[in-house]
């Protein structure tokens, strides 16, 4: 599984944004890990928004990489899922994998910068409670990425787009 950040579609009406920030960060701050109804039901009013190219091109870019990722990593199945604001969410992606028979779950991340709190706390608390849910299925998360091989891959893009090779 591709887990992306996932963002709001352009056209998502910001007032309904706000409340489910406003929603969250009150949440938070009680330190209460219990979703509200009206916070749940934001959440997926905003995960299942309509999206185009244009009004998300986020997803459209995930999507992409997910693709490719797909070609490199055949026969294994792939599947894109989003941390917040868009559809499918990481657990609604595992449920679904389980329900199609699903044995091993992996997820690896976009975002590979350490100290992120949606790499190092949010995806890892959606895999032991997923992995809590779905007992004898092997759910991972590929995670950290080594620093070495972040620095790589940004020095081989550099080069890419310096043109000359050098």
């Amino acid at each position: 599984m591709l887990v992306g950040h996932g963002g709001i579609a352009s056209d998502t009406p910001p007032e309904l944004v706000a409340e489910l920030k406003r929603l969250s960060r009150e949440r938070d701050r009680r330190g209460d890990s219990t979703v509200s109804d009206r916070e749940a039901e934001l959440d997926r009013t905003i995960r299942l928004w309509p999206r185009t190219d244009s009004s998300d091109p986020y997803k459209r870019g995930l999507e992409a990489i997910g693709r490719e990722l797909a070609l490199r990593i055949a026969p294994r199945r792939l599947v894109v899922a989003y941390n917040e604001f868009c559809a499918p969410s990481v657990d609604g992606a595992i449920d679904g994998l389980v329900v199609d028979g699903a044995a091993r779950i992996m997820l690896v991340t976009t975002m590979f910068t350490p100290g992120g709190s949606h790499a190092e706390i949010d995806i890892p608390n959606l895999v032991r409670d997923a992995a809590a849910r779905h007992r004898g299925v092997d759910i991972s998360y590929a995670w950290p990425f080594r620093i070495d091989g972040i620095a790589e891959f940004l020095a081989r893009h550099l080069i890419d787009h310096r043109g000359d090779g050098t």
